[in-house]
């Protein structure tokens, strides 16, 4: 098992302060793994309701759970919703007998649900599959080609991925999403899924897929919409600076996990990554997801003009603005677009990553940085 001690120190974190924490994230990406450190799957205070000795006994939840104390793992607690206004009650008693951490699939229903019922009283930790920080600079090649998911990731061959990927992608689409609630048709989402891999780093346009598909603007922002909510798909939204600028207003699309989407594309291996049209796209947005993970910044935006200037990621943090620009080129160099960003947008600091091994400065307030710095502990923009 590959120690995930970023996960279980922001886990941690929030048990000690709120009285339940909701952890969210798609099936397969580790959540009941992590769980089970915290408490023991043969413990009384652990439930699994997709076991049925788990869900039988939580018929009668409030007899249940009143007596028991220290830490309660529900796991699966979508597929009892009638489960959130209990645990408002039990979480509500003073001296507080338990907390919770109550693990499921992100959809936007449970979220609801949680808000409505337990508004106040949970946090809500959002994880996806290892980062690179948790497999090691060394594996990072299989790990962007193979994505996060444990089982893609760990397996024995790129072939035996493959076909991990490709089961777990039809079966998320014919049983997890049904079980959430969804009832849109899985070929359809399938095909939009498959087209929504082509823009993946890309300004979003409804019209295109939209006319490919034979479906109006807005069952495709739908569709965008409910894999977002199930964390498949990462919409970023813009940065709108008060500038007499033409400014981008529409959000870039990102997969979450690079090996779903080199699975879409048909990406099977190191060299059909290399020579894939999507294989700089497939790295930025491979870098944007550990960048958000490793630096966990207060607000995230990319930015763009229709003149042609544009910023990979703004970022703030801590009351700072740090502009981030992603290249995969072996020696990255000032542009124009990043003396813009830097002036318009009033930066205190710019960093570039890319592939190579060292840090360099460009300019005053600009510093390249390698990918490796984000397997630091504290990473290097936060120096």
């Amino acid at each position: 098992m590959i120690p995930r001690d970023q996960a279980l120190a922001g886990i941690r974190t929030a048990l000690e302060r709120s009285r339940a924490v909701a952890l969210l994230g798609p099936r397969q990406c580790g959540k009941t793994t992590l769980a089970r450190q915290f408490v023991p799957p043969d413990s009384p205070n652990y439930f699994d309701l997709e076991d049925p000795i788990s869900l039988a006994s939580l018929d009668q939840a409030m007899t249940t759970l009143k007596e028991l104390t220290g830490l309660v793992v529900i796991d699966e607690v979508q597929r009892r919703p009638d489960l959130f206004p209990i645990l408002r009650v039990l979480m509500d008693r003073e001296p507080l007998a338990a907390r919770f951490l109550v693990l499921g699939s992100a959809s936007p229903a449970l979220l609801r649900q949680s808000s409505e019922s337990l508004a106040g009283r949970m946090e809500i930790v959002r994880i996806g599959g290892l980062t690179l920080k948790d497999v090691g600079m060394e594996f990072h090649e299989a790990h962007w080609l193979r994505g996060g998911f444990p089982l893609a990731f760990l397996a024995s061959s790129d072939t035996d991925s493959t076909a991990w990927r490709k089961s777990f992608i039809q079966t998320f689409l014919e049983r997890d999403l049904p079980q959430l609630g969804v009832t849109v048709p899985m070929p359809a989402l399938f095909r939009f899924w498959t087209m929504l891999a082509h823009y993946h780093g890309q300004v979003w346009n409804a019209a295109e897929p939209a006319r490919s598909l034979g479906l109006n603007e807005s069952t495709v922002r739908r569709y965008l919409d409910l894999l977002a909510g199930v964390l498949m798909v990462r919409q970023l939204s813009p940065w709108h600076e008060n500038l007499k600028k033409r400014q981008i207003k529409s959000p870039k699309i990102y997969f979450r996990d690079s090996g779903i989407l080199h699975q879409l594309l048909g990406i099977r291996g190191k060299q059909d990554l290399l020579t894939h049209p999507k294989c700089g796209a497939s790295w930025e947005g491979y870098v944007v997801e550990e960048l958000l993970t490793s630096f966990q910044p207060d607000e995230a935006y990319f930015w763009a003009t229709h003149a042609g200037a544009e910023l990979d990621l703004l970022l703030f943090k801590d009351s700072r603005r740090i502009g981030v620009e992603i290249k995969r080129a072996d020696a990255p160099r000032l542009t124009p677009s990043m003396r813009v960003a830097l002036t318009d947008l009033d930066l205190d600091r710019l960093f570039v990553i890319y592939p190579g091994e060292r840090r360099y400065s460009l300019a005053e307030k600009v510093d390249v940085l390698p990918l490796s710095c984000l397997t630091k502990q504290t990473p290097e923009m936060l120096r």
